[in-house]
């Protein structure tokens, strides 16, 4: 057995390198790691103000600095969906730029998940008008409006958010909750997922939810025995409080694997500040009028951070992690961010490149044999190889086996 923490993410091939038809037989080979099949994301949600008419060239060109910077190292975005800003008025939802957004990530080679379909806040006020039925039937229209003019674009998809708290939720009133206290959590899932499925058969349809406790782990297990299609369990882990510990981390992800489902990190958030009071029972009730990120603090939040990544990226199970805030000051005005609202690097983001884009990528000298064969074992995703100045590209996935390269 390996004694590599991360031997699951590896696959051993075979590389038959041809040279204008022929093996190439004993020529030298240098193999680079291009990208990862692991997904590191990031909140993409800047792409989107990007997409729209910022007449601020100085404005435009930061955001574009910002996203240069950030995805030079990660490889995933998740993009906004919330109702109530999406489609504010009724049939005038936001789909120009967020599809203008969705396609900057298409060029730059990044997966996109939409988040969310279906959630109780940020939800639209107009729908308020309608009937429980009638609420239902358009939400599920919206999420295959949604689902079939993105696709291709967008084939992940947190379809529906905190439904743990959803049916109880008494801040105030909303549509999606009244939906949810009258058809119950499982039924209410059931809806939504069937929608979701038959609008794109082939996206990966995540359930997210931030209350970790037995009531999650029951809403998911009464969801699996209906039968109801979910592909990933979504984790938020929003640790404005202070960093839950390897201990906590893990006990979570043996709690989670139960289910023998994928799972992702959706919505990661570790802070570079004074850690909010412990008494704090909903996140939203902390209110300051600024957060500011301290020296100490970054050091911690760098080693925290990757303690945590380290832990998940060895779990076979976990296959995303999403940084939430992409920039100090966004939700919360937590200091919660992998750069600085400047757009200066942080440590976290420096130590975290050196993992992603360095330790955990592949690369080999090599030779081949007289049948131009070599064997090659690498973390999973996109390479290069080159052969006497020639390159050519493959993918490293689960199949193994053999590879024909032309070069």
């Amino acid at each position: 057995m390996s004694t590599d923490q991360f031997h699951h993410r590896k696959s051993a091939v075979t590389l038959r390198i041809m040279n204008q038809g022929k093996p190439a037989a004993n020529r030298p080979v240098k193999i680079r790691q291009m990208g990862h099949e692991f997904l590191f994301g990031v909140g993409g949600f800047d792409a989107v103000a990007l997409m729209g008419d910022m007449p601020d060239a100085g404005r435009k060109a930061f955001l574009h600095d910002r996203l240069d910077r950030l995805f030079s190292v990660m490889n995933y975005a998740t993009l906004p969906f919330y109702l109530g800003r999406y489609e504010p008025s009724e049939g005038s939802p936001d789909e120009a730029r967020t599809l203008a957004a969705a396609e900057y990530f298409r060029s730059r080679g990044v997966p996109v998940k939409g988040h969310p379909l279906v959630w109780h806040t940020v939800c639209a006020d107009w729908l308020m008008r309608y009937s429980n039925k009638e609420i239902l039937e358009k939400l599920k229209r919206r999420i295959e409006r949604e689902m079939t003019h993105f696709k291709g674009l967008i084939d992940i998809w947190d379809v529906i958010n905190e439904v743990v708290i959803m049916p109880v939720f008494d801040k105030y009133d909303n549509a999606v909750t009244r939906v949810c206290r009258e058809l119950g959590r499982v039924s209410m899932v059931r809806e939504v997922f069937t929608a979701a499925r038959a609008a794109n058969p082939s996206a990966v349809l995540l359930l997210n939810d931030f209350d970790l406790s037995a009531p999650y782990e029951i809403l998911i297990d009464g969801c699996l025995q209906a039968g109801i299609p979910i592909d990933v369990i979504g984790i938020q882990s929003h640790q404005h409080q202070g960093y839950w510990g390897a201990e906590k981390t893990q006990e979570i992800l043996d709690r989670y694997a139960q289910f023998n489902l994928p799972i992702h990190f959706t919505e990661n958030t570790i802070i570079s500040g004074d850690i909010m009071p412990g008494h704090i029972v909903d996140l939203n009730d902390w209110q300051v009028d600024a957060w500011p990120s301290t020296p100490e603090g970054e050091e911690r939040q760098a080693r925290e951070t990757m303690e945590m990544y380290s832990l998940l990226f060895a779990h076979p199970l976990v296959e995303a992690i999403t940084a939430w805030s992409a920039v100090d000051g966004g939700w919360l005005k937590a200091p919660g961010g992998l750069l600085r609202e400047d757009n200066s690097v942080k440590p976290v983001f420096a130590e975290l490149e050196k993992k992603i884009r360095g330790e955990w990528m592949s690369t080999a000298a090599m030779t081949c044999g007289v049948a131009g064969e070599l064997h090659f074992e690498g973390f999973r995703g996109g390479y290069e190889i080159e052969c006497e100045g020639k390159k050519a590209a493959f993918t490293l996935d689960k199949k193994g086996g053999t590879i024909t390269v032309n070069v």
